[in-house]
C-alpha cells in the first residue's frame, strides 16, 4: 500500500477529474503552505543540532554542485531535442532544475514510516538546488537574447533570496539548529507533530490542482510529453550518482534522489518576457513561495 499522505493526493486528482466541487478556501491553503515549509525547516534545524563539521560542509558543497549541473544539462535537452522557444526552454530549465517542496516533504515522511537514516542537513537541499536553477534559467535566456539589465538582475536576486519560502525555511533550520529537539519543544513540537496531517491536506489541493492542469494537456506537445515522462527517471540518476559519491546514508539518498527527479512551479518566466504558452507538467508548488513576479504561468 502505498504511503497514506500520498492517498490524499489521489484523492484530489479524483475530485478534480470527476470536477467535484471540493476546494480548500485559499486562506486555510496558505496557511498550511506556511506551516509546512516552517515544519520542515525546523525538523532539518532539530536534526543539525550539534552536528555541523567538515564533512558536511563538503556534502553542502557536492548537491549545489548538482544544483548547477542540472540546469546546464536540460536547457540543450528541451531547446534542441524537444523543440521550444528560447524562453520555452529557459522557463522548463528553471522549473526542472528547481525542486518541489511537496516532493520532498512526501520524500522526508517515506523515510520516517520506513525508519531510514536521514541527516538533518537534506532540508537544505530545497535552498541550495532551488536558487541555481532559477539564475540559471533567467541568465541564459538573457545572456542568448541579450535582454534584460543588471539592475533587473540584481532585483531578481533580491526577491528570490527573500521570498517567503527561502525565509521560513532557512530561519525554521536556524531556529531548530540553534534550540534542539528539546529547549524548543514547547513550540516546535505543535508543528512536528502535525508534520503528517498538514501534509495531507497539502496533498489533496495539489492533487486538485494537478488534475486541472491535465485537463488542459493535449497530444500534439508530444515531444514535451516525452520529456515530462523521462526527465524525472534520468534526473533521479543524478541525485543517486551524487549521494553513492557522498556517500549519504539510504535516507539522505531517497530524498536527494526525489528532489533531482522533481519539478517546481517557482520558476515561471514572467522575468523572460512573453507568458509561458505549452502546457507546464511539473507538480505545482509554486504557490508555496509567494512570488508573484515568479510564479505566473
Amino acid at each position: 500500500m502505498p504511503d497514506i499522505v500520498v492517498m490524499f493526493f489521489v484523492l484530489g486528482v479524483v475530485a478534480g477529474v470527476v470536477r467535484s466541487d471540493l476546494s480548500i478556501p485559499k486562506a486555510a491553503y496558505d496557511i498550511l503552505s506556511l506551516l509546512l515549509m516552517l515544519t520542515i525547516g525546523l525538523k532539518g534545524g532539530m536534526a543539525l543540532h550539534g552536528s555541523l563539521n567538515t564533512a558536511l560542509l563538503i556534502e553542502l558543497a557536492g548537491v549545489t554542485l548538482l544544483g548547477i549541473m542540472i540546469p546546464l544539462v536540460i536547457f540543450p535537452v528541451v531547446r534542441y531535442l524537444v523543440r521550444l522557444s528560447l524562453a520555452d526552454s529557459a522557463s522548463l530549465t528553471a522549473h526542472y532544475g528547481s525542486v518541489s517542496a511537496g516532493t520532498f516533504a512526501v520524500a522526508l515522511a517515506y523515510t520516517e514510516a520506513h525508519n531510514l537514516v536521514t541527516g538533518g542537513q537534506v532540508t537544505l537541499y530545497l535552498v541550495l538546488l532551488e536558487l541555481p536553477a532559477i539564475m540559471l534559467g533567467l541568465m541564459l535566456y538573457r545572456r542568448l537574447s541579450r535582454n534584460g539589465t543588471n539592475a533587473a538582475t540584481s532585483g531578481l536576486w533580491h526577491e528570490t533570496l527573500t521570498n517567503r519560502g527561502v525565509i521560513l525555511l532557512v530561519g525554521g533550520v536556524l531556529i531548530g539548529w540553534l534550540y534542539g529537539p528539546d529547549a524548543g519543544e514547547s513550540v516546535t513540537g505543535l508543528y512536528t507533530n502535525a508534520f503528517h496531517g498538514i501534509l495531507a491536506i497539502f496533498l489533496l489541493e495539489m492533487g486538485l490542482v494537478a488534475a486541472e492542469t491535465l485537463r488542459s494537456l493535449r497530444w500534439g506537445h508530444s515531444r514535451l510529453i516525452m520529456f515530462a515522462l523521462a526527465a524525472p527517471i534520468v534526473l533521479s540518476c543524478f541525485g543517486l550518482l551524487m549521494a553513492y559519491w557522498l556517500g549519504l546514508p539510504a535516507g539522505s539518498a531517497v530524498i536527494l534522489a526525489s528532489l533531482t527527479a522533481s519539478a517546481s512551479y517557482i520558476a515561471a518566466p514572467l522575468p523572460f518576457g512573453p507568458p509561458f504558452q505549452m502546457p507546464t507538467l511539473a507538480l505545482p508548488c509554486w504557490h508555496l513561495w509567494g512570488s508573484p513576479s515568479l510564479s505566473t504561468c
